[in-house]
């Protein structure tokens, strides 16, 4: 009888495979709660607009 038990031994400790929830859902859960929890980015500053004045500080050559 030591191979009913031993059968017996493996079929009580090998983990039982989780079923019920595919795959595809848990990842878009996991997507999910990532973006909720991920504040919003800062709007990037504008650029400021060059003027097509000349400098007053520029000085012509003699």
């Amino acid at each position: 009888m030591p191979s009913i038990e031993s059968s017996r031994r493996t079929t009580e400790t090998r983990p039982q495979p989780f079923t019920g929830v595919p795959m595809r859902d848990l990842l878009a859960a996991g997507a999910a709660a990532a973006a909720v929890s991920t504040p919003p980015r800062a709007p990037e500053p504008l650029p400021q607009p060059r003027s097509t004045e000349p400098v007053s500080t520029h000085r012509d050559a003699a």
